[in-house]
């Protein structure tokens, strides 16, 4: 019973952002630009919604698909992007992705401010903050090439 409340729960969410999305009056480059953009932030840690709507208003693309982007991957996909991030940032770093993370664990689990800007330190954070700009990166656009696909061809029915 539990289940299928749930399941009708995520099917009436996903079918509202699905009619918000392309119930937006504006071209479909920047719904995609703000979806893309918002997945973007959405996915670095620190950024959010607020981040969103700000830097969408600074790149004059769509707020409102901008937002959702950002609500939609800003803690949903936390764990994932993470451990993909090291891997990545890791993998471009020449380091072992293991050992990152377990440094990572560590920093974390003794954090302090003084400690910030040691050369180890950085050592640490320098492949997990490479990772996270390439995965939000390569997410972001992937997201805008395929928002902008959809809503084109929506549009286009609709006309």
């Amino acid at each position: 019973m539990k289940g299928k409340i749930w399941r009708n729960r995520i099917l009436r969410s996903l079918k509202f952002i699905y009619i918000k999305l392309f119930r937006i009056h504006d071209t479909p480059q920047r719904i995609a630009l703000g979806l893309g953009l918002g997945v973007f932030l959405g996915i670095i840690p620190g950024t959010g919604p607020l981040a969103a709507i700000f830097l969408a208003l600074v790149f004059r693309v769509n707020r409102a698909a901008s937002l959702l982007g950002s609500l939609l991957t800003n803690t949903w996909l936390s764990i994932v992007t993470f451990l993909l991030s090291i891997k990545v940032g890791s993998a471009i770093m020449r380091v072992s992705w293991q050992d990152t993370r377990q440094n990572w664990i560590e920093f974390l689990k003794n954090f302090r401010l003084r400690d910030l800007w040691q050369l180890s330190t950085l050592k640490i954070i320098w492949p997990v903050i490479i990772g996270y700009l390439v995965v939000a990166f390569f997410l972001g656009a992937a997201t805008y090439l395929i928002a902008l696909i959809i809503v084109r061809q929506k549009k286009r029915r609709t006309q």
